[in-house]
């Protein structure tokens, strides 16, 4: 679509939010070219940065008056392309909109605008015996609607689950439009359920309301150092299988440490292969017996070095390297890709091999940061994109690495979302009929195609087309309108 073509809209725009909520100059637009997984890069048509579901409805509306395609983005942390723009069309920024309007404390739920920050509930609430249990890496920038948008986890998911768990009624715009609240206790279909984690496919998210968590009597976090990630792999199977469920588990390996002490100095262990972070919480009696148990399992698996921390200052230390061990990686390599398979705990010692020996395969240096207890791996693959050829064997590494995780019976995303990044490998763990089924989802909700086009489906159908086995060039390919893989 032409420039000229967005300009009729643009003024309406600018007529229904004023001049300073459109952007139209090609240098700022470029400021949302991409999301956190900057390799791939898209200058919007238009952006949009409205303050009430009123105004983004009326924005949603102008889009179907002329056909253009449109993506909501919270504040741009997420890790697989999600919210990545198009040219021809509008995103719309919802950074704006970003008030706390509710806390029920007897009821335990808050309800917010999309644009607060995941960290921003728990501050709310501090010091009233609640918070917000969902805890992404970067859940001091990143917001609750994109939260919604991916399903969002975090390290404590192992024990408290994804977004979809705590969030408990949601205010959508539909992709026509319309406003439409969704709750947990709508009879019929759990549309809560299929709109958490839809990846902005089926319309965009304005109100949400979240379930607040108790704040736990006790916690103890626990750093147990060992000289290689298989040691740390056996602690981990050890601790699941002496029936303990930690709040969480994480391990990072020795590159995944060297990046973050050269970023944050976080002061890990010398000499150490791999570290292993477990936190417990819960009634203080019992926490203290699963501590116990804890350490005795880490010593008697390898660990030659245990650090404990009782007090939010101590837990901060520990927690400093592993949050931030993804920017971390900026240190040591000039560019990365970041990965989110998931495979079966089990599996877990002879996946990391595999990696490894692609690694040296292919010249490609691989840090290793994941949710050990539930076999979340984050796995970071670096390369110099200065280099010829390095980024193309860094994508085949990537590549290599979720079909390892397809093969152990795992799955090509655990929490980053699939986006425009992993939708190519949809078929590889979908049947055609399962990808039809999930589309025929989509079309419900939008039969035009215009929300969020072009992510999570490798092929996305028009809707209304009869499932089945395509032949020659498909419509939307045609029309330029979308990748054929």
């Amino acid at each position: 679509m032409s420039t000229t073509a967005l300009d009729g809209p643009a003024r309406r725009f600018e007529e229904l939010l004023g001049h300073r909520s459109v952007i139209t100059d090609p240098v700022r637009l470029r400021t949302y070219e991409c999301d956190g997984l900057t390799h791939h890069r898209v200058t919007p048509g238009v952006v949009v940065l409205p303050e009430s579901a009123e105004q983004i409805a009326a924005v949603v509306r102008i889009c179907n008056e002329h056909g253009l395609p449109f993506v909501a983005r919270g504040a741009g942390t997420g890790l697989s392309g999600g919210a990545l723009p198009r040219s021809d069309g509008v995103l719309i920024v919802t950074a704006k909109m970003r008030r706390i309007l509710s806390i029920d404390l007897p009821d335990r739920r808050a309800t917010v605008e999309p644009g607060v920050t995941n960290l921003a509930i728990t501050e709310a609430v501090r010091g009233l015996g609640r918070y917000y249990a969902p805890d992404p890496s970067s859940q001091q920038v990143c917001t609750i609607g994109g939260n919604v948008a991916e399903n969002s986890g975090g390290a404590h998911c192992l024990k408290y689950g994804f977004t979809v768990n705590h969030v408990i009624g949601l205010e959508i715009v539909t992709p026509d439009g319309d406003i439409v609240e969704l709750t947990e206790n709508d009879p019929g279909y759990d549309l809560l359920g299929a709109f958490v984690g839809s990846e902005g496919t089926l319309g965009i998210a304005t109100k949400v309301t979240v379930r607040l968590s108790r704040t736990p009597e006790a916690v103890t976090t626990l750093l147990a150092a060992f000289e290689d990630v298989e040691r740390g792999g056996r602690a981990v199977s050890a601790i699941i299988g002496a029936g303990i469920v930690p709040a969480a588990i994480e391990m990072m390996d020795a590159l995944a440490i060297e990046a973050a002490e050269a970023a944050v100095s976080c002061a890990y262990p010398e000499g150490a292969g791999a570290v292993l972070i477990v936190e417990l919480d819960g009634p203080a009696e019992e926490v203290a017996h699963q501590f116990g148990e804890v350490t005795r399992i880490c010593r008697e698996t390898g660990a030659f070095e245990l650090r404990v921390a009782d007090d939010p200052a101590q837990r901060a230390a520990i927690w400093k390297g592993r949050k931030s061990a993804f920017a971390a990686v900026g240190r040591i390599s000039p560019a990365y890709i970041v990965q989110d398979g998931v495979v079966p705990r089990t599996a877990l010692p002879g996946v990391l091999a595999s990696i490894d020996r692609l690694s040296h395969e292919y010249g490609i240096r691989v840090a290793n940061v994941f949710h050990a207890g539930d076999g979340n791996l984050h796995p970071l693959v670096l390369f110099d994109d200065a280099e010829p050829g390095a980024a193309e064997r860094a994508e085949l590494v990537s590549g290599r690495i979720l079909d390892l995780c397809i093969e152990h019976g795992g799955s090509i995303t655990g929490e980053h979302g699939v986006g425009v990044d992993k939708s190519r490998y949809m078929p590889r763990m979908f049947t055609g009929d399962d990808l039809d089924t999930m589309q025929l989802v989509r079309c419900a909700f939008d039969p035009r195609g215009l929300s969020n086009p072009g992510k999570v489906f490798p092929t996305p159908r028009l809707c209304g087309e009869v499932p089945g086995v395509r032949k020659g060039v498909h419509p939307l390919v045609e029309a330029g309108r979308a990748e054929q893989f």
